[in-house]
């Protein structure tokens, strides 16, 4: 039989859903509407939900054979700098989830590995893990400020939004200057 750590979830938890009102019969449902503030780390280097801003939680408890099934939706505010550009990007962020979460001591213990399926620890369930796999998995790994975002000027380093559209760096080797007069019209 798979060994079960104690249970050190703290029920207070913004992010620890009590299961002990869900009764344990298949079919059964609850729903959890909560705020709670976002952990550390939720997101990459470019962009991330800041940690402590609000998450909103609307999920759904429910009772199946081997545990108990979460899913809905988590929503919040991201913020990082466009991968082009380097301006701000504040944006708002959707995110379904669904998991399975195991009930202590059941038929899921010996059918599945330790990582393929959420455990439950007493009657409660730490949402953390999944939460943060689906918003991680959702934010791009090269946040654009908008689709056709052209960047900056790789000589100058100013947005080339900003710049005329004749603006230009280049420079020619005085040894064929004389050749570049060749390719212009007489007025």
């Amino acid at each position: 039989m798979p060994k079960h750590t104690p249970s050190t979830l703290n029920p207070r938890s913004p992010l620890v859903l009590d299961t002990r009102e869900l009764p344990r019969r298949p079919g059964a449902l609850r729903t959890e509407k909560r705020v709670v503030p976002a952990p550390a780390d939720l997101g990459g280097e470019m962009i991330a939900v800041p940690e402590g801003a609000d998450l909103d939680l609307d999920l759904r408890l429910e009772s199946v054979s081997e545990g108990v099934l979460v899913s809905g939706t988590v929503s919040g505010r991201v913020r990082g700098e466009c991968g082009r550009c380097l301006r701000e990007i504040d944006d708002s962020l959707v995110v379904r989830i669904q998991e399975l979460y195991a009930y202590e001591n059941s038929t899921t213990d010996t059918t599945t590995d330790e990582d393929e399926v959420g455990r439950m620890q007493d009657d409660l369930i730490d949402l953390e893990p999944a939460l943060r796999d689906a918003v991680v998995l959702a934010l791009p790994t090269n946040p654009l400020c908008r689709e056709d975002c052209p960047g900056l000027c790789p000589e100058c380093g100013v947005h080339l939004d900003d710049l005329p559209a004749d603006h230009s760096h280049e420079q020619i080797d005085p040894r064929w200057a004389g050749l570049s007069q060749l390719n212009r019209k007489e007025e």
